[in-house]
């Protein structure tokens, strides 16, 4: 197990050293994104609306769905949207199984190269992932507020017509983490491998003298 200090944009080299169980602080830019902003990304994909999608190549996404105070208005019209004050209270990682029919879609689109979130994902994405080369950092459900002190800057919030949990949200973070390393480059999982240490060890107390 190794600890590392990465920065976005994450490279493909770098991706493919992380190995299971490997803690990473991230440093740089990060986007929101939950259901229906998959959903939309894939809705303008399919039409041919690809500059309309406000998440850039090659970036890492955070399942999240952060609590959000405006501070301050709007700036004048014809600024960028979304860039006014926020703070930012709370930022907790979402279930990611949630995003599982939609992730390796944008994946691919958007070249993703890693995936912050709670609770791992499934085969298909573990499929996308050794595919185009990304990975997924667990963060520790219930530290919402914790989460939320290495966010440094709330950039732009973009697709405000989704609601504050749903749209994507521009943050700069710092140090952000600890990240574990749940599903490497390769759509290797932790997850799958304690699981599946645990069958063993089930199977192999069931067959003891004692248990029968």
């Amino acid at each position: 197990m190794l600890k590392k200090k990465l920065s976005t944009p994450l490279e493909e080299g770098e991706i493919n050293e992380l190995k299971l169980g490997d803690i990473v602080y991230l440093t740089g830019e990060v986007y929101t994104a939950r259901d229906k902003a998959h959903r939309r990304i894939i809705e303008y994909e399919s039409r041919g609306k690809e500059k309309e999608i406000p998440i850039r190549n090659g970036a890492v996404i955070y399942h999240c769905g952060p609590l959000m105070r405006m501070l301050k208005g709007m700036q004048k019209k014809g600024e960028r949207e979304g860039k006014g004050e926020w703070e930012l209270i709370a930022a907790g990682p979402t279930t990611s199984s949630r995003m599982d029919d939609t992730t390796p879609v944008v994946i691919e689109k958007l070249g993703i190269r890693a995936i912050i979130g709670k609770g791992g994902m499934g085969i298909s994405t573990r499929e996308a992932m050794r595919k185009y080369g990304c990975v997924y950092f667990s963060m520790t459900g219930g530290a919402a507020v914790l989460a939320a002190t290495r966010i440094k800057a709330v950039e732009a919030v973009y697709w405000e017509d989704l609601g504050m949990a749903e749209a994507v949200w521009y943050l700069l973070v710092e140090d952000f983490g600890p990240l574990v390393v749940s599903i490497d480059a390769g759509g290797n999982s932790l997850y799958a491998e304690i699981n599946e240490e645990a069958k063993r060890k089930v199977d192999s107390m069931s067959q003891s003298p004692i248990a029968k």
